[in-house]
């Protein structure tokens, strides 16, 4: 059995150009949604992917109307294949319910994976050349080294509370315990065993 998955983004568009469409094609069973891409929970595509059995054909009108990127779209047709459903696209003329389909539908794979691993190599490469010119990514340090030594010597010499302390740094008071763990009576101990 060929059932059809429709996709519309907003309310006011018309799916009746790819209904027709997957028609045309010979789907028995079409669900209609209306949601975006990015959206992760699609009812419609759930109910029809529950719906479909061994053997069943899933028919989209074009490939971006079943997944917002290919890796979600081989993922998707990877798990129809393992439930023993085959995948066909209008516009792209791919089915995998032929040698040729398969083959063009793993090429489609093969680039992606290949894509994947040229984006890992150059943030790779990209973060290397950072730190030999010394650089390091992610977030800067809440504290400077001045404050740091500020703060070890309020606590260590004032009984003003880490709180407070925290406060008028502009910082938490689980940052600052990240940066002393253990707190005043941590650097106490320390300072009395030095």
């Amino acid at each position: 059995m060929k059932i059809g998955y429709a996709r519309v983004s907003t309310r006011d568009q018309d799916p009746s150009l790819q209904t027709d469409a997957l028609r045309q094609a010979g789907c028995d069973r079409i669900y209609e949604e209306r949601a975006s891409g990015a959206q992760r929970d699609r009812p419609k595509l759930r109910e029809a992917l529950e719906y479909m059995r061994e053997g069943d054909v899933l028919v989209v009108w074009r490939l971006d109307r079943l997944a917002r990127s290919m890796r979600q779209l081989i993922t998707t047709v990877e798990d129809l294949g393992e439930r023993g459903i085959e995948f066909q696209s209008v516009t792209e003329s791919i089915d995998t319910t032929t040698p040729g389909g398969k083959l063009v539908f793993h090429v489609f794979g093969a680039v992606a994976e290949f894509e994947r691993s040229i984006l890992q190599e150059r943030t790779r490469a990209g973060l290397e050349a950072a730190r030999q010119r010394n650089r390091v990514g992610g977030r800067p340090p809440a504290l400077t080294e001045e404050q740091l030594e500020h703060v070890r010597a309020l606590l260590l010499h004032t009984d003003t509370p880490a709180r407070s302390i925290a406060e008028q740094l502009g910082i938490s008071a689980a940052t600052l315990y990240r940066h002393f763990p253990g707190g005043r009576a941590a650097l106490r101990e320390g300072q009395a065993h030095e």
